[in-house]
């Protein structure tokens, strides 16, 4: 019990939106293992409350939120029960998304799937920084980590540009907002991960051929989602207090000459 009361996140409460399987739920997990207050946040009300249910089981303080990034009432319900249950918001997590079948070149991407991407990826963690950000403000601040992709630096083979441009647009998003909540000692900050294994990735790699040369320029291997959690546990801790404001890279040496 010892190592959930005095963990880095001790005190904190955060809201993790896209925490009911993946990269969201293993950040889910790793804050409350860290001592902070957790609301697990997404559509699928069995998987997220199981999700919640096993961290309580553990030792940990979480519940499970329902919420739909593309609708504002959700967004703004969410933040609401948050703030309610927790009495204050120091942490959100934006890792809501989608699979992206009808991807690919802007001459043949399915207009829908642009859409969906632009409405799931950009406006929903639009809505999420519009509702959350004003009680980050109240508590003195806070850390806001959004998930987002090496894609949106451009270089992702297989021309899924729906995607892509989603997830650039978070990228500018996340910037702009950390230089306008600067001063209210919010900060802001976005992790683009390459290719992770989680369930849904693995299950794609049989019949994606874009998954496989991908996952080829990776040079340290397949990214597990215990990755991407250090990386946003760092970004969600004070140890990151002087941090706004920037995009890192989980790229297993793409990178890498």
């Amino acid at each position: 019990m010892d190592r959930y009361q005095n963990g880095r996140l001790k005190n904190k409460c955060a809201l993790l939106i896209g925490a009911t399987s993946g990269i969201g739920q293993t950040c889910a997990e790793m804050f409350a293992q860290q001592g902070a207050r957790v609301v697990v946040a997404g559509r699928r009300i069995a998987e997220g409350e199981a999700v919640a249910q096993s961290i309580v089981a553990a030792g940990g303080d979480a519940a499970f939120q329902v919420c739909d990034v593309t609708e504002p009432e959700s967004v703004e319900e969410a933040v609401r029960q948050t703030v309610g249950r927790l009495g204050q918001l120091d942490i959100l997590l934006n890792n809501a998304g989608g699979s992206g079948k009808a991807d690919g070149p802007v001459t043949t991407a399915s207009l829908d799937e642009f859409w969906n991407k632009m409405r799931v990826d950009h406006f929903g963690t639009f809505l999420t920084l519009r509702f959350a950000i004003p009680e980050m403000v109240k508590s003195g601040g806070g850390s806001v980590i959004n998930m987002v992709s090496m894609a949106g630096f451009g270089n992702l083979t297989g021309g899924r540009s729906a995607y892509a441009s989603s997830k650039a647009a978070v990228m500018n998003l996340t910037r702009s907002t950390a230089h306008a909540f600067a001063k209210d000692r919010v900060r802001v900050n976005a992790i683009a991960p390459a290719t992770v294994g989680t369930d849904r990735i693995k299950k794609m790699m049989a019949d994606r051929p874009d998954v496989k040369v991908a996952l080829a320029t990776q040079q340290f291997g397949l990214i597990e989602p215990e990755d991407v959690a250090y990386a946003a546990l760092f970004l969600a801790s004070d140890e990151s207090r002087m941090i706004t404001g920037h995009i890192l890279p989980i790229d297993a040496g793409s990178f890498a000459d």
